[in-house]
């Protein structure tokens, strides 16, 4: 390293005078940095050990040199003093799944075997959480001291045994069907709350490989005013921990059971599609009744139109012929009327002068007729000869004969050529 002096402004040092270090400091200052750096290092190291740091999602349990073991739930500095130091997640995630990306890389699903036989392995993950008292959190570090010996040696067996008890109350086929949500509601209930005192009974099941029926012995939960009797309580409840509910996301079943599964699933799916079928079968039957009704309906209120519209034109004509029968009688009336009146005032126009005008009239023109008929007669009105003296005159005949005719018509007509006024004519 070039030295910041220059040769000729280095500065002397006496032969007995310790040389400058390659740091180009006095080798006095060199320890006493060193030794302040030791002490550094050991205040860190005092600090870490004397304290200790706890997060907002830990638990952590300190056991002190003197044996004396103490919790800490909340975040904050906690003294340590050389005490061994173990913390906890408040929560984890334990996984029992054949998937890799959420456990270990190996299938950690749990076995279930029902009561006819089938197997089948249940696939999930389940959260739990830490107790939160320093009873139960100092009793769990004594028993396990890590997560790793929490989830291997208490959460995974007790989960095993509640599958292994599960199992035997439902048939392979039952579980994934019509019980498949009591599945995981036994296996939970059981895992939290303990295993469930179970009888054996005998039922009716169909063979998963033979499909024969047969007689099976099966596992039925005793129960005790309304709720299940207990085994024994859980593991987990013992210890303060709480599990949250799990979640399967899968279930494996042999492949001989998985193809009675199918079987029956196809059989139920024939049964349904025949049950739609005559749904719609029945129903397109109602509805073609229902539509035969509605043009029986429609062809009736049809038919009902043309009557009503024939009973109207009826009605009408009725009318019609009521108002003109009227009108005619009403005519009829105003005829008699007028007749009756016309009667009446020729009636007594004759009362007052005997209708001398009609007979008037009615006798001029015999007269004329009378005249004409003379006028036109080219023969003898009187003998040519007269024997004896009658003393008529000759040529006189034409004339008595119209004043014997005159006279005739006059009496027929009941004039009186002799009386004045309206005297001179009489009723007939």
């Amino acid at each position: 390293m070039t030295s910041i002096f220059n040769a000729s402004e280095r500065p002397k040092y006496r032969d007995d005078a310790e040389p400058p270090s390659k740091f180009g400091l006095p080798p006095g200052k060199l320890r006493s940095l060193g030794l302040l750096g030791i002490g550094a290092i050991l205040l860190i190291y005092l600090l870490l050990h004397l304290f200790v740091y706890l997060e907002s999602t830990e638990i952590v349990v300190i056991q002190y040199p003197w044996g004396e073991l103490k919790s800490h739930t909340e975040p904050g500095i906690y003294p340590r003093f050389f005490g061994a130091v173990t913390k906890y997640p408040l929560s984890s995630q334990f996984s029992f799944s054949s998937k890799i990306d959420q456990g270990e890389e190996k299938d950690e699903s749990l076995r279930l075997r029902f009561n006819d036989g089938g197997h089948a392995t249940v696939s999930g993950v389940i959260r739990w959480e830490m107790p939160s008292d320093s009873e139960h959190l100092v009793v769990l570090h004594r028993k396990f001291g890590s997560v790793k010996a929490v989830e291997q040696q208490l959460i995974r067996p007790t989960l095993e045994s509640s599958a292994y008890t599960t199992g035997p109350l439902m048939s392979s086929t039952e579980s994934s069907a019509e019980k498949r949500n009591l599945l995981l509601q036994y296996m939970q209930d059981q895992a939290k709350n303990g295993t469930y005192v179970t009888r054996t009974v005998a039922i009716k099941a169909i063979d998963p490989i033979s499909g024969v029926e047969k007689t099976v012995n099966a596992a039925e939960i005793v129960m005790e005013n309304g709720k299940p009797l207990r085994e024994q309580d859980s593991a987990i409840s013992r210890f303060g921990i709480n599990l949250l509910p799990i979640s399967i996301n899968q279930i494996q079943y042999d492949p001989e059971i998985e193809q009675q599964i199918q079987n029956r699933q196809k059989a139920i799916q024939d049964v349904q599609i025949a049950q739609a079928n005559a749904l719609k079968a029945e129903q397109e039957a109602i509805t073609a009744a229902k539509q035969g009704e509605a043009l029986a309906a429609k062809a009736k209120w049809e038919q009902e139109v043309i009557k009503a519209q024939k009973v109207t034109e009826a009605q009408q004509k009725l009318e019609v012929a009521q108002l003109e029968a009227q009108a005619a009688e009403q005519y009829k009336r105003v005829q008699i009327l007028e007749g009756e009146g016309e009667a009446q005032k020729k009636q007594l126009i004759m009362n007052a002068d005997g209708a001398l005008d009609k007979k008037l009239e009615a006798y001029v023109a015999i007269q004329k007729a009378y005249a004409s008929a003379i006028e036109n007669y080219k023969g003898n009105w009187v003998p040519a000869y007269v024997s004896g003296g009658t003393g008529i005159a000759a040529g006189s005949g034409a004339q008595q004969m119209i004043e014997m005719l005159s006279i005739k018509a006059a009496k027929d007509l009941g004039l009186d050529m002799g009386v004045q006024g309206t005297g001179n004519t009489a009723k007939r």
